[in-house]
């Protein structure tokens, strides 16, 4: 069992022990990545990442964790590869984005 399969697992038992797949459609899992993703963000507001980093490393640990468990999540529901999706993007992204183009440069790929 690899180790996304293993955390899929722990993610799958967690939300069947309390019978909330009823609730993990594909609709409302979006909206939770989203919520979740604002509520790391909002963690950062007005301050420095060091600041954040420094002091509140493991509020950003439980936020990411819910992110990712919600991406986990929609994954799962819609039968796709987390490694396989993610590399399939790095590969996109490194057609938009080639070393050669993008180095040490923060440009959106439409305008290197």
């Amino acid at each position: 069992m690899s180790s996304n399969e293993s955390i899929m697992s722990k993610i799958n038992q967690f939300r069947d022990d309390r019978n909330w797949r009823q609730f993990h459609n594909e609709k409302d899992l979006a909206i939770s990545i989203s919520i979740e993703a604002s509520e790391l963000l909002e963690l950062f507001q007005w301050k420095s990442s060091t600041e954040v980093k420094d002091k509140k490393l493991s509020r950003i640990k439980e936020e990411l964790a819910d992110v990712l468990i919600y991406s986990y999540m929609m994954a799962d529901n819609l039968d796709l590869d987390v490694e396989e999706i993610i590399s399939e993007k790095l590969k996109l992204n490194e057609k938009k984005y080639p070393v050669d183009k993008a180095k040490n440069k923060n440009d959106k790929y439409t305008e290197l």
